[in-house]
């Protein structure tokens, strides 16, 4: 079992916190949020883990190397000379994962009750998306007839609609929000050659759900939070006692 975590973003909502650390290495409950996902992963049976760096590199690498890689098989994805963004951040780890798994992805930011080891083996076709009824501006869409096939996106306060079905009325879809939590099969590999350095993921699966089975997994119970703002630190350290 192999999975990614995205840790090298600037963390600019956690300024100034993120001013002299990688926001990976903000402290939730105590913890660095790194530490949270990677226990998370390492208790649900995941052996191989590969985590992304950009920015305070050095700090995310040190703190790994300090708790011995958590005594499992941690490797690191270079992004110093360029941040890559989500997609183009699974484009470069590709030769630092097994091509015949598919890889659990996981947001460093998000804390879930999500059991990890379950969502991975329900994961099915070329990609699942973790997706859940919360309230947001921005949602995907999913076909309701065809077991949750990803459609496109809209934001309902704009009103833009993302899809590559012409004339997709985002009332016929079911709406669900992203949880920042995802399986990618390796067959979605050779489709990133023609994508730039650097890209959004969700815009790759935008780009692909017509002739690949990009799906939802509505998760039963699901409590998430995205830990990316200076006023959820203190709401977290309480949502960690809930779950």
């Amino acid at each position: 079992m192999q999975a990614m975590i995205f840790a090298a973003g600037l963390g600019t909502r956690l300024k100034p916190l993120t001013d002299h650390m990688p926001k990976a290495l903000v402290r939730v409950g105590g913890e660095p949020l790194l530490k949270h996902v990677v226990v998370q992963m390492k208790n649900a049976g995941f052996t191989h883990i590969v985590v992304n760096v950009h920015h305070f590199a050095d700090q995310i690498e040190e703190y790994l190397a300090a708790q011995q890689n958590f005594g499992i098989d941690i490797r690191i994805s270079d992004e110093r000379q360029q941040l890559l963004n989500t997609g183009g951040g699974i484009k470069k780890a590709r030769p630092l994962f097994d091509s015949a798994e598919p890889i659990l992805i996981h947001n460093v930011d998000i804390l879930s009750n999500v059991d990890l080891r379950s969502f991975y083996a329900q994961a099915y076709g070329d990609a699942t998306l973790l997706v859940s009824e919360r309230q947001t501006r921005r949602y995907l869409l999913f076909d309701p007839k065809e077991r949750h096939r990803l459609m496109g996106w809209t934001n309902i306060e704009t009103h833009e609609v993302r899809s590559p079905h012409a004339g997709l009325n985002p009332d016929s879809c079911e709406r669900y929000a992203f949880s920042g939590i995802h399986v990618f099969s390796p067959r979605l590999f050779p489709l990133l050659d023609k994508w730039p350095d650097e890209f959004g993921i969700i815009d790759f699966y935008l780009g692909t759900c017509a002739s690949h089975d990009i799906n939802g997994c509505v998760w039963p119970g699901l409590r998430l939070m995205d830990v990316g703002k200076q006023d959820t630190i203190v709401q977290a350290d309480n949502f960690l006692t809930t779950i």
